[in-house]
């Protein structure tokens, strides 16, 4: 016999056998501890010439509070915090709490963060203890039904508070807007939450509209762009980006008329390949990167004539799908070539719903209008931490001023 009839018994500590994980937690509860300790250290000394009229210290270390758990995306994390004791009289007494650990933290942002994601992908309430742990080890605790409900309450109220804010004072320069579906359901079966973000004055990348609505429908759409005129946006953008089949371009020509229109590329890549036979379409998407990929319009239009001819005669359904939006799909030449990447598609908001998104088949579980909105919401929020600026930043001016771009260049009238 060449297997092994040893069994292996779980840690009765508890921890995890596997010693990597345990090394990185022990490090992980150093590093809190030398924090916390350096900043009780900071409190002590700013204390130390307060004084009892006995000459004792006012202020002096008084053992711990009991141990809890912390749980981190490597697990669960024990952390001691030391206590002082307050020796003085009176209403103002000192007390401590460290600022990386406030007095009921039981879990870090970065697991407030993976629940959104893992309702939206359509685990139920009841099996998130399950999912955690799955994901970050048997010992996940604290996440009972009644707190995911708790947090759901939360962030619906952060979500209503986010959507009365004033955007008088701001202004934003090129827009991105997509409808997004999820694997559970909104209440009504083809409702999904309509989605707007924007890029400022200054590059900056943030969510500026968010609500539940018909994704081709231009009423919902219009009744989006018009909450975001109300509450103070009566600048128009320079630059939309999305879908052709949103219900948001007819929408968008009403509410800011002068807004230049640019179709997604991806989305728009994806459509006309599912229209052609599956033994054609790794040719034809290099086909079609060489448009988008062309230094210049007119080489790009030269590709775009190239793709007409090598698919028209046969496949007039997949042309009739890129030939409609020609002109939208070629406008982001006349804007800096610095923005070109981040112009030609949706992806702000393509990433960030990518592993959530489910465009067809759906699962049984049906997501409350509030749910959807508030877990969308929170998800975005995070997202929007780690969202890059515009490149090109210097050239955000001279949009503003109207001067003309050809093939990404600055361009310079000639003289009269």
């Amino acid at each position: 016999m060449s297997g092994s009839t040893i069994t292996h018994l779980p840690d009765p500590s508890g921890f995890s056998s596997d010693p990597l994980t345990d090394l990185v937690r022990d490090g992980a509860r150093q590093l809190i501890r030398q924090a916390v300790e350096a900043e009780l250290a900071v409190l002590l000394e700013r204390h130390a010439a307060d004084r009892l009229d006995d000459g004792r210290a006012r202020l002096v270390r008084h053992g711990h509070l009991p141990e809890r758990e912390v749980l981190t995306g490597i697990g669960p994390v024990p952390v001691k915090v030391p206590r002082v004791r307050d020796r003085g009289a009176g209403e103002d007494r000192i007390s401590f709490t460290p600022s990386i650990l406030p007095r009921y933290l039981r879990k870090t942002k970065s697991v407030a963060e993976l629940l959104p994601w893992l309702y939206l992908k359509g685990v139920s309430t009841g099996d998130f203890s399950e999912a955690l742990a799955a994901l970050l080890g048997p010992q996940a605790q604290g996440l009972s039904a009644a707190t995911i409900s708790r947090l759901k309450a939360d962030w619906w109220n952060d979500y209503e508070a986010w959507q009365r804010r004033d955007l008088g004072m701001r202004r934003f320069l090129y827009i991105w807007a997509d409808g997004v579906y999820f694997k559970p359901r909104m209440a009504e079966e083809k409702q999904c939450v309509l989605v707007i973000v924007g890029a400022d004055e200054y590059g900056r990348k943030e969510l500026l509209a968010m609500t539940d609505g018909f994704r081709e429908s231009t009423q919902s759409w219009r009744e989006l762009l018009l909450d975001l005129k109300r509450r103070g946006l009566k600048q128009d953008p320079k630059l939309a980006i999305g879908d052709g089949a949103l219900g948001f371009w007819a929408a968008l020509r009403e509410v800011f008329a002068t807004t230049r229109e640019q179709r997604c590329w991806v989305h728009k890549t994806m459509n006309v390949l599912n229209a052609l036979p599956k033994s054609l379409q790794v040719k034809a998407k290099g086909h079609l990167h060489d448009i988008w990929q062309a230094e210049t319009k007119v080489q790009a239009n030269a590709a775009f004539d190239y793709f007409i001819e090598t698919y028209g005669v046969k496949y007039e359904k997949a042309l009739a799908k890129l030939v409609k939006d020609r002109d939208a799909l070629l406008t982001f030449y006349d804007f800096p070539a610095e923005h070109w990447k981040h112009i030609r598609t949706s992806n702000p908001i393509e990433s960030t719903f990518a592993t959530v998104r489910h465009r067809t088949r759906r699962t049984k579980g049906c997501l409350s209008r509030k749910t959807g909105l508030a877990m969308a919401f929170r998800l975005m929020m995070s997202a929007q931490k780690k969202w890059r600026k515009l490149d090109g930043q210097n050239r955000l001016p001279e949009i503003i001023q109207g001067i003309e771009f050809r093939d990404g260049l600055r361009h310079l009238q000639a003289a009269a």
